[in-house]
């Protein structure tokens, strides 16, 4: 799992990395919000520690911008005990709350726990009439189920999984279908095309970006 650590203090960051480490997962670092923004956005991040009180942009704000480009699970980090704090977290979409000073071993603890609690959801997709049972390898719409190849099952999980992402060919050749796979970007495109064929109304949601590739984005309707 690929966790990002956000605090402006170094020593802070440099602790939970050490502990982080020892349980195999794999530690990204930013001192701010802007910065912990532009991490996120150029790498696959699971899990994100938040600090509140940071120059150029504090946390809360940060978190906010982090779950428009993906909505990950969030432990927030706060000098503060006021109940506010915890309160005004938890309604942008903050997991768990922890007080500083802090135990390591607390926040590894409740890194696992957020983490197990997660995994309940992270074989069901719904969107609105398009759901994605991950465990039954399933698509269906309005309840009737769509046949799908393999592959394209592979890339339209990939795809919501990566949702709101400007995904490039190169990532999607390498992550659908693997890093020895010796295809080209109209392997890519066919099966985009029949994707959307088969998702009717909700292949509009698979969007082109030109001169990248694709990105799922999905506008709940009024």
């Amino acid at each position: 799992m690929k966790i990002l650590i956000v605090d402006d203090e170094e020593l802070i960051r440099q602790v939970l990395k050490e502990y982080l480490i020892l349980e195999k997962y794999q530690i990204y670092e930013a001192e701010n919000g802007l910065e912990a923004i532009e991490v996120f956005k150029k790498n696959d991040i699971d899990f994100v520690i938040m600090d509140i009180m940071m120059p150029k942009m504090d946390g809360y704000q940060a978190i906010k911008e982090l779950k428009k480009i993906k909505n990950v699970p969030v432990l927030l980090l706060s000098a503060r005990n006021e109940e506010f704090d915890k309160l005004l977290g938890f309604e942008i979409g903050v997991d768990d709350y922890v007080t500083k000073p802090f135990s390591p071993k607390e926040v590894v603890a409740r890194i696992k726990a957020i983490s197990k609690r997660n995994e309940i959801n992270k074989s069901l997709y719904v969107f609105d009439d398009l759901l994605i049972d991950d465990v039954a390898h399933e698509v269906k719409i309005k309840n009737e189920l769509i046949m799908l190849t393999p592959k394209e099952y592979d890339l339209l999980k990939y795809f919501v999984t990566n949702q709101n992402i400007a995904l490039t060919r190169e990532q999607l050749l390498n992550n659908v279908w693997g890093y020895d796979f010796y295809g080209d970007d109209r392997t890519i495109d066919t099966h985009v095309k029949t994707l959307r064929q088969h998702l009717g109304l909700y292949g509009k949601y698979i969007k082109t970006i030109r001169k990248v590739g694709y990105k799922f984005e999905f506008k709940k309707e009024n």
